[in-house]
Order: structure tokens, then C-alpha cells, then sequence
């Protein structure tokens, strides 16, 4: 066994994988944001988790297996978390969708701003540093471009930028990038063991579409895997659970949330119902590929809950009603545990 309690199985998981990179500068961050909310009357903090996880088919990875997740519910729970008084860790897939950026484009860069003609020279300062190397000789410049925002974008942009820079600006979103499941769960472990002391006013929504089935670092090859050798043949392991040791040792008074996906809405609620039992959380939300925009299903011991987004309002999504109820039953989580 582990000094954190893991069993060995996990612990190997952990001692195998590769280091994860920049984690003090990760832990610096990561325990200012904490303190600064936790301290005084002590704001609730969540982690949310967002994207899915890669798992590398190489050290020097060219090749990896991915899992299907854009993003979208927990950037767009993150933001209702906010509203509610919140303070969100967001751990996210690099490249997935961002809090705030709902309504964007899906190329917000490209869609939303253009060339102003030399007239106008209203618009947007970005600058640019290029870092250019020519015979070994270094030298940076800095390239200013002058942009616009299409008028059919502007209050869309404006909104974005704001909501965001008022979040980070008040320390009440922190968002750390990850990319493969040894990044995810490595970081995953260093947040909940930080949020530990807050207990019962700390939240894990686990929404991250998590690889059940990895290549062990120390197994595979290090160099791209050449293509002119024939079939490929890869064998998977299992990743170890690492739910039930976040429930029972990295953060064992947390209020916690898991997620259950299937394409199969007959299975749905009965698989969901036995990730309850068997992980000890406080919900599962579950949802049907085809209808996850639409609707999920919060199990839990006291019961069933449909929830719906409302189909009379057009800006209305799932989310908003979701955290509305996930936000309720942790207020009556925190007056128990306090009684």
C-alpha cells in the first residue's frame, strides 16, 4: 500500500507514468486559488472536469487513441457554477470548448474579426511576438496587426471576453490543461488531495470523458511506430478505478458527481445505478449520446430525476438547470454534514 492510501494497483499506475510537467508551478497555482477561497466565510470550490483523454501509442507520441468529448458540458457547468457563487478548478482537454465561448463560432478567430479598411482604424490591438531564428542568429520583432469584429459578433465577443476576464480577475475560475490520461489523473489526484481540508464545501463534477484502456508507459515503444510493418498489434490494460480511492482517501468528504454515457438508452439508468452502488458517489448523471442536449437523468439514493433544458426559451441548455439542482442537493449535503 501507498502512503496516500492507494492500493497497488493505482500506486503502480502512478510510479509508471511519465512526469508531469510544470507540477509546481500546477501546485503554486493551485493552492493560492484554494486558500484564497476557502479562507474567511469560505466560498465552495468545485473541480470540474472537461474533454476526454488520449492515450499515447508511443513515448514520443505521434499516435494515440482518443475519447469522444467536445467539451461542452463542463465548459457550459462551469459558467452556471459561477453564476452560483462558485469557485471552479476547470481541468480541460487542450483545444476543447472553453467557459463563456458558447456563443462563438466554432472558429471565433477566423469568423469574428477582419480587416478594418484604412478608414476605420477602430478595432482591436493584437500583438504578436515572433520568435525567428535565421543562421543562428536570434532576433524578436513584434508585428501589430489592427482588427475589427464583425457587428454580427460583437456582443457575443464582448460578453465572452468580459464574463471570462471578471471570473479570473475575481480568483474564482482557475483552468488547468490536460492532455493525456496520465496528465488527467495525475492532476485530478493533486486536486483532490488539495481540496481535502475543505471538505464537505468542495464539489467534484466529473464530466471528463475518461479512457478506461491504456498503453503502460514503460511497455510501449518510444520512437513513432513504423507503418510498413503490418497489422498493428496493441494490447490494452485496463486503467485502475480511480474513483473510489478519490471517494474514500484523496477527498473522502467531498460532495461527488460522476457521469454515465451510453449509446444505448435501455442500459442507460441500470448502469448508472450500479456506478452509485459500486463507487459511492452522491449522483451519477446519466446521458443518452443522441439525447444529451436535450436531457439527463441524476440518479441517486433518493431517486430519479429527470432534467430537461427548457424547450420555450432558444438560449436555454440542460446545463442551466442541472447545476441548478446539483448546486440544491449540495447545499443540503453541506447542512447534513454540518448537523
Amino acid at each position: 500500500m501507498s502512503s496516500m492510501g492507494e492500493d497497488e494497483e493505482v500506486s503502480s499506475f502512478f510510479e509508471s507514468s511519465p512526469p508531469l510537467k510544470k507540477m509546481e508551478d500546477i501546485l503554486q497555482k493551485l493552492n493560492g486559488f484554494i486558500e484564497h477561497n476557502s479562507s474567511g466565510g469560505g466560498r465552495r470550490i468545485v473541480c470540474v472536469t472537461s474533454g476526454g483523454t488520449t492515450v499515447p501509442l508511443e513515448q514520443r507520441c505521434v499516435r494515440y487513441i482518443d475519447n469522444f468529448s467536445s467539451g461542452n458540458r463542463g465548459a457550459a457547468s462551469t459558467e452556471n457554477f459561477v453564476k452560483a457563487g462558485y469557485a471552479v478548478v476547470f481541468l480541460y482537454r487542450s483545444g476543447t470548448c472553453q467557459p463563456y465561448c458558447r456563443s462563438l463560432p466554432d472558429d471565433p478567430f477566423l469568423e469574428c474579426f477582419h480587416f478594418p479598411d484604412n478608414s476605420n482604424i477602430q478595432g482591436f490591438l493584437i500583438s504578436f511576438y515572433i520568435f525567428k531564428i535565421t543562421c543562428f542568429v536570434r532576433s524578436w520583432f513584434i508585428l501589430f496587426c489592427l482588427f475589427s469584429v464583425h457587428s454580427s459578433h460583437v456582443e457575443a465577443v464582448k460578453m465572452a471576453v468580459m464574463d471570462q476576464q471578471a471570473a479570473v480577475a475575481e480568483a474564482r475560475l482557475l483552468k488547468l490543461p490536460f492532455t493525456t490520461i496520465y496528465e488527467y489523473l495525475q492532476m485530478l489526484r493533486l486536486i483532490a488531495t488539495a481540496l481535502k481540508d475543505v471538505g464537505p464545501c468542495s464539489m467534484f463534477y466529473l464530466a471528463a470523458a475518461v479512457s478506461d484502456f491504456y498503453v503502460p508507459w514503460n511497455s510501449m515503444t518510444e520512437h513513432k511506430i513504423e507503418s510498413g510493418s503490418g497489422p498493428l498489434d496493441i494490447r490494452l490494460a485496463q486503467v485502475p478505478k480511480m474513483l473510489s480511492i478519490l471517494r474514500t482517501t484523496w477527498a473522502p468528504k467531498a460532495f461527488c458527481i460522476s457521469f454515465k454515457l451510453e449509446t444505448d438508452a435501455k442500459i442507460l439508468i441500470d448502469k448508472a445505478t450500479k456506478a452509485l452502488g459500486k463507487y459511492k458517489v452522491h449522483a451519477v448523471v446519466a446521458n443518452e449520446l443522441s439525447t444529451r442536449k436535450e436531457e439527463v437523468v441524476v440518479v441517486s439514493s433518493s431517486g430519479n430525476v429527470v432534467v430537461r433544458r427548457d424547450s420555450d426559451k432558444p438560449e436555454s441548455i440542460v446545463e442551466d438547470n442541472l447545476i441548478r439542482l446539483i448546486v440544491d442537493r449540495h447545499s443540503t449535503y453541506i447542512k447534513e454534514s454540518h448537523s
